[in-house]
């Protein structure tokens, strides 16, 4: 079978499940969702907070949106765990480099593109509502940010698609990082100042700043949490090619 078969029939698997697509639909919508609910309420209020930093502040709604990219990343490959599915795509495609290649491809190509709109929707859907505190794409680092933020949101996925592969189980890998991201994260970030910032989160989300303070500059700390997912992409290979399907 060729690369490009392999890589449509694993765009067409995401499109036919129905957690994996619906995830990667909400990345978007719930983004979109949540922009509109508090921009146009709470957005001026804190953007006149003196400790507010307003181009930070113009992505709060990546928040939400990174757990539906790690959901995304996560029910994308866990669907070929479930009823024997992974024993007839291997057979399909006996190759299984070239199926795992394909399959993270896929992943990190839908993310990206879903990321890339769903960053600039984000910033400028709510830049709408901050009347005099609205900063545009002429800001410093809003450029940067809304294609960083995009870029993340991909990173992100892809870290969540190869532990699944890890471990065979959306479940386990979701019940792992999603309190890591909304509680560990932070605790670890109050005790261990340094240490937090090689976090794959706090560091990606460095290209968010207009300043990052640290030693990691904004894309840098995208870099570490592309080594992050990049050692989570193998490790997942690794699993793929040594355990029985």
């Amino acid at each position: 079978m060729s690369t490009t078969a392999v890589l449509h029939s694993e765009w067409i698997k995401i499109r036919s499940v129905r957690a994996s697509f619906g995830s990667l639909i909400a990345v978007f919508a719930v983004t979109l969702a949540i922009t509109l609910l508090v921009y146009p309420t709470v957005g001026q209020a804190e953007a006149d907070n003196p400790d507010a930093e307003p181009l930070f502040g113009a992505f709060y709604a990546l928040n939400f949106a990174q757990i539906a990219a790690i959901s995304f990343g996560a029910t994308a490959v866990s669907s070929e765990y479930l009823n024997g599915a992974l024993r007839i795509s291997l057979s399909a495609v006996p190759n299984r480099g070239l199926f795992y290649a394909a399959k993270m491809a896929i992943v990190a190509v839908a993310a990206l593109v879903v990321g890339l709109v769903t960053s600039n929707a984000s910033f400028l859907v709510g830049q709408a509502f901050m009347g005099e505190y609205t900063i545009g794409l002429s800001h410093p680092g809003a450029v940067r940010a809304c294609i960083g933020g995009g870029i993340y949101l991909a990173l992100m996925a892809l870290f969540a698609a190869g532990l699944t592969a890890l471990l065979r189980s959306a479940v386990a890998v979701l019940s792992i990082l999603i309190p890591f991201i909304l509680i560990v994260s932070f605790v670890v970030g109050d005790v261990a100042k340094g240490a937090a910032e090689y976090l794959p989160d706090r560091a990606g989300q460095q290209v968010l700043h207009q300043d990052p303070v640290g030693s990691l500059g904004p894309w840098s700390g995208l870099a570490v949490t592309a080594v992050w997912a990049a050692a989570a992409v193998v490790a997942g290979w690794w699993a793929v090619r040594r355990r029985d399907a």
